[in-house]
């Protein structure tokens, strides 16, 4: 794949956010808006994210994704469309691709504890989180520590990006106050000697539908199981940049974190929030050139919480930015039509969206 350089994404360091010097804060906040401008992807310096406690928890998972799929199916929880626990294979699939369902098997948790009001009005995006009772060790311990230290980095970056943009510091962190975060961890499976070097990817070209995308990094598995560098340079993140006059498709590049920094990606709702002045990140995940090789990792969805409305703030209001957000939504309506749309969600979920009475007036109706 045609790449450019990943030299060319900036880094941000949280420190710089987070300090009382102007000219730090300015630092970073013009990085962010080239970055998030252009990229729609970050890297982050001193975010706080363990990296012997990823390896760790990769350990316990890849224990648990070792099981045979009969011993993991009670955990696949199609009921709560899949926001809990496992994830089985050729599940999910990438609104803009080609119809291939992703390589991967998935495990996801929340965080952090439910808000109750917003569980009742969206049971399946709050369902409460589903563990195996005979878990690997650290299996629950390691993804609920990680989910939390990218929430933490996430909540900073947030602020940061508001200063960058001239808003009210808390405005982005505010909108996600106990909204349907989940942390998500992830196996890329192997792919045979006939589908390697093919148009075969682990994941489709697609963006994210949540506000904020935490990665922490990853690592491969050897065709015995083994955490082993890669086989070759092909596999990766690949991300595609804003469209321009000179490149009308963006240019495809290759998202590799500088050491020890982590990864974080704008998704559609920070897109919509600001009137596309952010641009939300299409990514695709390649698979290596060599059979039998995996890959671990991690992704943490910062959400918009479901009650508040999608629309671009007024500050970028824009006419073009009306017609292409238009109309306003619930966010919370907004992620049970993009479940529904990457095959999370059955299409029966759209049914909950709108007037739903009619089935009380034919009963009435069948009375008389």
């Amino acid at each position: 794949m045609a790449e450019t350089s990943s030299l060319n994404i900036p880094t941000v360091d949280l420190a710089d956010l987070a300090s009382e010097d102007p000219a730090r804060i300015e630092r970073g906040a013009a990085a962010l808006r080239e970055a998030f401008g252009v990229f729609g992807l970050v890297y982050l310096k001193n975010h706080g994210v363990d990296t012997q406690a990823l390896n760790r928890y990769y350990d316990a998972f890849a224990e648990f994704i070792a099981r045979p799929a009969e011993a993991k199916k009670p955990y696949g929880r199609a009921d709560i469309w899949y926001q809990r626990g496992w994830t089985p294979p050729n599940t999910e699939v990438a609104v803009a691709g080609n119809g291939q369902p992703d390589f991967k098997e998935c495990y996801f948790v929340a965080p952090y504890p439910n808000d109750e009001q917003a569980a009742l009005e969206f049971p399946e995006l709050y369902p409460e989180n589903v563990w195996p009772p005979d878990a690997p060790a650290y299996f629950q311990e390691g993804l609920l520590q990680l989910g939390r230290s990218l929430h933490e980095a996430g909540l900073k970056l947030l602020r940061g990006a508001a200063l960058a943009l001239g808003l009210p510091e808390t405005v982005f962190s505010d909108y996600c106050q106990r909204a349907p975060h989940v942390t998500r961890a992830l196996q890329y499976l192997p792919l045979t000697a006939s589908q390697v070097n093919t148009d075969i990817v682990w994941g489709e070209e697609h963006t994210d539908f949540n506000l904020l995308t935490l990665l922490p990094g990853g690592r491969f598995l050897d065709p015995t199981g083994r955490a082993a560098p890669g086989p070759d340079n092909k596999s990766g993140l690949y991300l595609r940049t804003r469209a321009t006059a000179e490149d009308p498709k963006g240019q495809m590049v290759r998202g590799t974190a500088p050491a020890g920094c982590i990864v974080a990606q704008v998704g559609q709702q920070l897109e919509i929030l600001t009137g596309g002045t952010f641009l939300a990140t299409p990514h695709v995940i390649t698979a290596p050139g060599a059979p039998g090789w995996q890959r671990q990792s991690a992704a943490h969805f910062m959400h918009v919480h479901t009650s508040a409305v999608l629309y671009p703030l007024p500050k970028f209001r824009t006419p073009d930015a009306v017609r292409n957000y238009a109309p306003p939504v619930l966010a919370g309506t907004y992620d049970i039509k993009t479940l529904v749309d990457i095959g999370l969600a059955p299409p029966s979920a759209l049914d909950k969206l709108g007037y739903r009475h009619y089935d009380r007036l034919n009963r009435q109706r069948s009375e008389s």
